[in-house]
């Protein structure tokens, strides 16, 4: 649970008129110098020229689609036929390899997006602006990757009649730790800046907010738009906490963002033949399932489950694993599935309702394993036949080619996390285009 501030804060002050924190519309855009997000550099990203190749990593899963099946006995089969049948097991990482390397160039090469602008002297620019002078650290740092890496992206326009899309640039993480906001002032602050900006441009009013987005990542952006209901209705929410079963998050219409927790230098690596461990688990108790997770198997010597964190390294217990498990917390979402990613661990996904990321463009199945919450105590004997199977090492080679989607920078690299995203939002904005004064 998150603890709730009740420090009050006037909010209708700092979106006044004479507060400055935007800019009036005019006819000629905010320059470069002014604001963060300025305009384009001339090479950034491909700007639509030639596409790399994908090889070294790719992903794959299917929205709605479970990795494996319930029997009637709560044993769960592995989808055998999708690691064994015919074709590359490159291509099967993906729904459809053709139509999402089509899709990619056309919107790398044509996509663009309006941020509404802040100055570097507005009162709450550290809420609105991206930080391009630190890396972004901690358990929500994909919130402030997609904000530095699209303000010096191809894909930022200062010209809204060019925009495909509008993002709303405020960090819900920012605002919990500003002490004039905290955590009870979120809800209010997003429903002024709606308010706002709705009635000092006209592009919120043309589509009813459809042609919006804002990025969260931290759990307490669920309910941030509690006052602002026309965002969560209207507008692209691109989450971590993306669970289908909860009120607020709705599929096909909002995204899914991978909780990625930043990490430099050289990726470490194990052979999977040198991954004793069956499978890794370690984290706080606060969900039902990670509570049975652990009563079940706590003196099991395959199944490594520990109920905090550990004393040794963590790195070395995801490397010296075959799976690695994501039980639900607080949320459907952690950074265990980008753990277990970033050091070729294949993922255990316990956590029913989970809208896992990238889910148009990636077939889950041929990298992970979803297992029901229900079926916790089986969980051995379904890890135990796909190993025994030869199934691992397609998995654990096709975490292996995933990677490159599961990763954050400075400066976006082509199908990692960023461009992903832009990829999310690139096939939802659909008949946005089609304004309601036409």
């Amino acid at each position: 649970m998150h603890d709730h501030d009740d420090h009050h804060v006037d909010l209708k002050h700092p979106f006044d008129q004479s507060s400055m924190i935007f800019d009036s519309h005019t006819e000629k855009p905010p320059s470069a110098a002014d604001y963060k997000f300025g305009l384009p550099p001339q090479d950034g990203g491909n700007g639509g020229g030639s596409l790399p190749e994908l090889t070294g990593s790719s992903s794959q899963r299917g929205r709605g689609k479970r990795s494996m099946e319930n029997t009637s006995h709560g044993v769960v089969h592995h989808q055998r036929d999708q690691l064994s049948g015919g074709g590359s097991t490159h291509s099967k990482v993906y729904h459809d390899k053709d139509i999402f390397l089509e899709n990619y160039r056309q919107m790398n090469k044509t996509m663009k997006i309006y941020v509404y602008p802040h100055a570097k002297t507005d009162p709450f620019a550290k809420i609105f602006l991206p930080d391009n002078h630190r890396s972004p650290g901690g358990n929500y740092a994909s919130e402030s990757y997609f904000k530095i890496a699209l303000s010096t992206s191809h894909f930022v326009t200062q010209d809204p009649s060019k925009a495909d899309l509008f993002f709303l640039p405020f960090s819900i993480a920012s605002m919990r730790h500003d002490k004039r906001i905290g955590v009870g002032g979120i809800k209010s602050f997003i429903k002024d800046y709606i308010f706002n900006i709705s009635h000092k441009y006209p592009f919120w009013n043309q589509t009813g907010g459809a042609d919006h987005f804002y990025v969260a990542c931290h759990s307490i952006g669920r309910t941030a738009m509690d006052e602002a209901p026309e965002v969560r209705i209207n507008a692209i929410q691109v989450v971590c906490s993306s669970s289908y079963f909860l009120q607020g998050y709705i599929v096909h219409k909002d995204a899914s963002i991978p909780q990625i927790w930043p990490r430099l230098g050289v990726r470490p690596t194990r052979h999977p033949s040198k991954r004793k461990m069956l499978a890794f688990y370690a984290g706080a108790m606060n969900s039902r399932v990670r509570e049975t997770l652990v009563h079940t198997w706590i003196n099991d010597t395959e199944i490594s489950v520990h109920p905090n964190r550990l004393k040794t390294p963590y790195s070395e217990s995801l490397l010296g694993s075959k799976f690695c498990i994501h039980a639900k917390g607080f949320e459907v979402n952690t950074a265990r599935i980008g753990d277990a990613i970033y050091y070729g661990c294949v993922p255990v996904i316990l956590a029913d309702h989970y809208d896992l990321p990238f889910g148009d463009i990636l077939n889950w199945s041929m990298f992970s394993i979803v297992v029901s919450m229900q079926d916790v105590a089986f969980l051995k004997r379904i890890l135990e036949k796909i190993v025994d199977s030869g199934d691992y090492f397609k998995l654990q080679k096709n975490v292996l080619m995933v990677q490159k989607h599961f990763e954050w920078h400075q400066k976006a690299v082509d199908f990692d996390t960023f461009y992903m995203v832009m990829y999310d939002l690139w096939v939802r904005r659909s008949s946005l285009r089609i304004r309601l004064s036409d």
